[in-house]
């Protein structure tokens, strides 16, 4: 009878993810190994109710095999997700946060890699970050959700090459005619005049002046950054013209513009977010493979509170089974580096992006996926996701009280409640050339 080995742990029995199958044969006959035989497969099917049976039973009437192992373990990366389904191997992706480049949900046609059996496509280069210059006719955006504090916004880029998985942003590039996969990390649009844009309308009669938030869309400090200086100049206009300013960033770059910022906060017209979503490195970089690290932003806290420049902390996203038992921690460590405020949002899964996270799961996380999107489907009254006003940035049901509840307790015990008012009395409306001067 063939010995059975199986390479697998308690922690994978039962899971409906993707699994990596390996089985090898050694056929002897009178104690002389006559053949040797391995095949693997990629199954999405329990390995252990669905399919090790039936190996079994094939082979077992077979006296003449000696050896038979069967090995179950989570696929590599290069195996994540098949070409088939808009997969791109590992070794082309490095760095990137989504799996796959499936076509925008406008797109009348799906188009993806496909073998020619030659193994072409492993010859495919590495992909490249790729940033077109466009100019921008305006770039304050206003809103009027009821979910969000502040009316208006400015973006410097499109796309972020940060590349976090679950970035709500990722659908806006379908209406570019872009995959908003792998082409929302690698395929960024960079307002260059995006200073004198901000310039001409700050100046426009009648404007009133209320907090800008930037960095709500895309982030401003991403990697780009540190060569178009985009956000700098920005900074420099909002400066000039005294007008408050609130900045959301998962990266340790805004430290570059501390003289800046420093120099507002002074004022009262500026304060600082950094999003921390894990203190776990390894899980940060797999969610978020550009950002900077959870330590380097909790410095940048650090520095930027020790600097004069009101701080806080945004948990978002907060995931179910996945990181909302850090909620406390990072509150601590938050507290710990100076911050004066914190925040959450509950994960958000719109459009393409449901597709996008489950196939992260899938690929990094093959023991939790099916308890994540059990506890998402859990705050979202039964789905993966639920647009409802008033509802959509920090869910319902029982478990997501429960994660409003927790970081309501931590934020009141350490200190983190308090919301941080900017100035606008200070605003001075710039003078184009050729303006007329106020006779006032």
């Amino acid at each position: 009878m063939p010995s059975t080995t199986a390479g697998t742990s308690a922690d994978n029995v039962g899971t409906k993810s993707r699994w990596a199958l390996s089985v090898g044969i050694t056929t002897e006959i009178m104690g002389r190994t006559i053949a040797a035989a391995e095949a693997s497969a990629i199954i999405t099917c329990d390995p252990i109710q669905h399919y090790m049976p039936h190996v079994l039973d094939l082979f077992q009437p077979w006296s003449y095999i000696a050896r038979m192992s069967v090995a179950i373990r989570k696929p590599t990366r290069e195996e994540s997700l098949p070409h088939e389904l808009g997969g791109i191997a590992y070794g082309r992706r490095h760095g990137r946060g989504a799996q796959s480049n499936r076509s925008g949900r406008f797109e009348p046609r799906t188009y993806g890699p496909v073998d020619d059996g030659w193994e072409s496509l492993g010859d495919l280069d590495a992909l490249q970050t790729e940033v077109q210059e466009v100019p921008a006719r305006r770039v304050i955006t206003k809103n009027e959700s009821p979910d969000i504090g502040f009316d208006r916004s400015i973006n410097p880029y499109r796309g972020c090459e940060h590349g976090c998985v679950y970035c709500f942003a990722r659908p806006t590039h379908a209406f570019l005619g872009m995959s908003p996969g792998i082409d929302f990390e690698t395929k960024l649009f960079a307002k260059t005049n995006a200073a004198q844009a901000l310039e001409r309308e700050l100046a426009a009669p009648g404007y009133e002046p209320r907090m800008i938030a930037i960095g709500s869309n895309t982030d401003p400090y991403q990697p780009v950054e540190r060569r178009y200086r985009i956000m700098r100049r920005v900074l420099e206009v909002l400066s000039e013209m005294n007008h408050p300013v609130g900045i959301v960033t998962k990266s340790a770059l805004v430290l570059r513009d501390l003289d800046i910022l420093q120099s507002m906060a002074e004022r009262g017209l500026v304060k600082v977010a950094l999003s921390v979503t894990t203190l776990d490195r390894k899980l940060a970089r797999a969610m978020e493979p550009r950002a900077s690290t959870p330590d380097k932003r909790l410095e940048a806290v650090e520095a930027l509170a020790d600097a004069g420049v009101p701080t806080s902390v945004m948990i978002a996203p907060v995931v179910p089974g996945l990181t909302d038992a850090e909620i406390e921690r990072i509150l601590e460590r938050a507290s710990a580096a100076g911050a004066c405020e914190a925040g959450y949002i509950l994960l958000r899964l719109p459009l393409e992006i449901g597709d996008l996270f489950v196939e992260w799961l899938g690929a990094n996380c093959p023991d939790r996926a099916d308890r994540v999107l059990s506890l998402m489907r859990q705050t979202r009254g039964g789905k993966l996701y639920d647009a409802q006003w008033q509802g959509r940035m920090e869910g319902d049901g029982p478990y997501a009280w429960m994660i409003g509840r927790r970081f309501q307790m931590a934020a009141e015990r350490l200190g983190l409640d308090k919301p941080q008012k900017l100035r606008t009395d200070l605003f001075t409306p710039p003078t184009l050339p050729g303006q007329q001067l106020s006779l006032l």
